[in-house]
């Protein structure tokens, strides 16, 4: 009873400091998803609050304000559809993102080109970006728009160096290998592709791919890379009416002159996908639920830490399989978690839990297979749980010495001294209730039920005791004399 009372304080702990972990970790996400708002202040006023499906004219604006990811991927190709089905005259795809998974941003260029009306691509509001990925994004809509104060570009593949300018000094530059090459060229004729299709600045697309180059609105305008520059959405639509853009190899008219702006931002499920698609995140919802899992096995009949740590799993598995990890380094944070696991169960003192703090934070470093901006493993993050889980596993260590050390139950040397109750009147022999089990006893005086002795030897499985009254002037005869 005592080492199941050790394990599950020790249990205990473990959940306690991995919970707060845990909302550290969740509160800068959340924080972020809370401090969107769900129009952007730049079209505040433009936004009509309540406009009737029926309206004839009418303009669907998507929201996106992050890493592009599987959430954003999605929620784009639903809000494209649902537009379509709406028979609205425009999509304006309001854009801000540092770039994205290369997945993701092909999915939603799928959708854009895929779609039946015109998509509009507004960089805004003013100091917003459409770097990387969101280049890519902005090059395949049908038009193209920035905000004053907002820039384009850098386009290269986070994964390849951008090529140096010049010729190379000796032992400064490398020539690129057979990846990066290919990789860069795969870029450059894709986003190459997409200016073609568009009518756009062909040669400086290619080059952001390959030079890293930016633009602000105001040059990328002059330089044919956009069609326009506006204030915000209501200034787009005036200067985008009447433009005639090609959809699906059709000509198409933009009628949006009074049209009503319909704000379809992202819904909760976007927002939940976008938080547990977060690596970090993921990675504390799987190892909060290898541990509620744990506290459930050492502490049978709890529930909640059983549900609690399944779902948690669950989610953190499946945040996992949105992003583009390395199975190596997701091998190495299980098996690190499962040897944290094994080290309440396993009398190695510390040896097992630290290897699995190895394996945990080598495999939390692998883990993450694209350095996609927004989709890092920070490191400072990796060195907090790491060094939580160092403290979890000494604790534990320290737990298991001082465990160690007390007598273990029903060991006979360790129960002299102590205080029993006796169960039965005995003469010379009788039954005793000693630490919870029950002892066969001989005394000297005799003894009534339920009255205190104390133990102050033993033979064998049989103890001798005297009264409790007693024994502190009683001297216990040497162990094994009956």
């Amino acid at each position: 009873m005592a080492g199941r009372a050790v394990r599950r304080k020790t249990a205990s702990s473990f959940l306690q400091l991995l919970c707060l972990v845990c909302l550290l970790a969740l509160a800068p996400a959340c924080a972020q998803a809370q401090s969107r708002p769900s129009a952007p202040a730049s079209v505040a006023s433009s936004v009509t609050p309540s406009v009737d499906a029926s309206t004839a004219v009418s303009v669907s604006l998507l929201t996106i304000d992050g890493p592009i990811g599987p959430a954003y991927a999605d929620y784009v190709e639903r809000g494209i559809a649902r537009a379509a089905r709406q028979r609205r005259s425009l999509v304006v795809l309001q854009l801000d993102t540092p770039g994205g998974l290369d997945t993701a941003m092909r999915s939603t260029i799928r959708a854009i080109l895929a779609a039946l009306l015109p998509v509009a691509c507004f960089v805004a509001p003013s100091g917003a970006r459409a770097a990387s990925a969101g280049t890519y994004i902005l090059y395949a809509c049908h038009i193209a728009a920035m905000a004053p104060g907002t820039n384009l570009g850098a386009a290269t593949p986070v994964q390849v160096s951008p090529a140096s300018p010049g010729p190379p000094e000796s032992g400064k530059n490398k020539a690129p290998s057979a990846m990066e090459a290919k990789a860069v060229n795969d870029a450059a004729a894709y986003i190459r592709g997409l200016a073609q299709l568009r009518g756009r600045n062909a040669d400086w697309a290619e080059e952001s791919v390959r030079q890293s180059l930016s633009l602000s609105a105001g040059d990328a305008l002059a330089a044919g890379v956009i069609d326009l520059v506006a204030r915000d959405v209501a200034q787009l639509l005036a200067l985008a009416d009447g433009r005639v853009v090609r959809v699906r190899n059709a000509d198409w008219t933009v009628q949006v002159a009074g049209a009503g702006v319909l704000d379809a931002a992202p819904d909760w499920r976007t927002r939940f996908l976008a938080v547990i698609a977060n690596p970090s995140v993921a990675l504390i919802l799987l190892t909060v639920g290898m541990y509620g899992l744990l506290f459930e096995f050492m502490s049978p009949g709890a529930v909640l830490p059983g549900v609690v740590g399944a779902i948690c799993l669950l989610l953190g598995l499946y945040g996992m399989q949105l992003l583009p990890i390395n199975y190596s380094g997701l091998a190495l944070i299980l098996f690190g978690l499962a040897c944290m696991v094994a080290e309440a169960f396993l009398p190695s003192f510390g040896v097992i839990g630290l290897g699995g703090v190895l394996a945990f934070v080598i495999g939390a470093l692998l883990l993450m297979d694209s350095d996609a901006p927004g989709f890092g493993m920070p490191l400072g993050f990796v060195a907090s749980v790491g060094i939580t889980a160092a403290l979890l596993v000494g604790a534990t260590a320290q737990v298991a010495l001082r465990t160690r050390r007390r007598p273990a139950p029903g060991v006979t040397a360790g129960l002299e001294g102590d205080i029993a109750e006796m169960l039965g009147d005995a003469v010379r022999e009788g039954w005793a209730n000693v630490g919870g089990e029950t002892w066969r006893v001989v005394t000297d005086t005799p003894l009534h039920e339920r009255q205190r002795v104390r133990v102050v030897g033993r033979s064998g499985r049989v103890l001798r005791v005297v009264p409790f009254d007693a024994s502190n002037s009683a001297r216990a005869p040497p162990a094994g004399n009956m």
